[in-house]
């Protein structure tokens, strides 16, 4: 029998880990609008297809400088999240969530319609590569550039954003809005504004996500599927907590990087569900989430 291949072990959980933190990233969206609305926001992916097509068109058609087409990019998907709280979310305040759900459904389909019309739905566009593709050697295991710097870029964002919730004015009152409104309202929060400035910060997240997925694969609004594959990190970690995204991304990145390594491609798609299945079963709210009582 020949001998066990630790390399190739190491190379898997390697991978996995690291591009489980691009995963995080890209559930912390998910977490950001659910703890300030309720609601899980399922035009996510769509914000990442704008920020990759805005930094597309802002860098390569216009021939910006990388640095301020990234910005540009990030602004204009933050105004886009703000004009889409303002007009279309709003208004369903007060409405079931069943209501706001759907309208984020719907919203979703008509981003994917705008960017049809605008760019081509048809068309793969080659982006420009962003982040080193040099690997890191560590003895025999090999991780490739790209991976490993979106891996840091990622945990960056997320490490960023977990100072500015727990440390700043702002973010202390975005959490005390998203934790009793009402009682933010009295206190003199203007919780409107933080649920404004929460769907900012959630596209502004979802645009880096999708700039650095169409770096690494190709533009085209197929990117906006990343986003759904993500279901399985929220609710693993819990829908209102960030560092279960954290914890939930790395997992279910390991989890699939060993499947597809060990039992191919297609197994790599059904593990992680079944994974959280089975830790449903046991943590009806995911690892993190806020266990909610109900009074009859």
């Amino acid at each position: 029998m020949n001998d066990f291949d630790w390399i190739a072990l190491a190379e898997f959980s390697a991978l996995g880990l690291l591009a489980g933190g691009l995963q995080a990233m890209i559930a912390l969206g998910f977490v950001l609008i659910y703890k300030g609305t309720g609601v899980i926001n399922f035009a996510m992916g769509e914000f990442m297809m704008l920020g990759a097509y805005f930094f597309y068109t802002a860098n390569v058609m216009w021939g910006m400088p990388t640095v301020a087409a990234l910005l540009l990019s990030l602004a204009a998907v933050a105004a886009c999240a703000a004009l889409i709280e303002r007009t279309i979310l709003r208004p369903l305040s007060g409405q079931p969530v069943i209501s706001v759900l759907m309208a984020t459904i719907g919203l979703a389909s008509a981003l994917a319609g705008g960017v049809d019309v605008v760019w081509g739905g048809g068309k793969n566009y080659e982006m420009p590569t962003l982040l080193s593709r040099t690997p890191l050697h560590i003895g025999e295991v090999m991780i490739p550039g790209q991976i490993l710097w979106s891996f840091v870029l990622a945990a960056l964002i997320i490490l960023a954003f977990t100072l500015y919730f727990r440390y700043s004015k702002t973010g202390i009152s975005m959490r005390a809005a998203a934790s009793d409104p009402v009682t933010a309202y009295v206190l003199g929060i203007d919780v409107r504004a933080t649920q404004r400035l929460t769907w900012m910060f959630a596209g502004v997240v979802g645009a880096v996500a999708g700039i650095i997925v169409a770096s690494i694969t190709s533009l085209s609004p197929a990117i906006g599927g990343t986003a759904l594959g993500v279901l399985a990190v929220i609710i693993l970690g819990g829908l209102d907590s960030i560092a279960g995204a954290i914890v939930a991304g790395l997992i279910v990145g390991l989890l699939e990087s060993l499947t597809a390594g060990y039992l191919g491609g297609k197994v790599r798609d059904i593990v992680p569900y079944v994974t959280v299945l089975m830790i449903l079963l046991i943590r009806p709210y995911g690892l993190f989430g806020t266990r909610q009582i109900e009074r009859l």
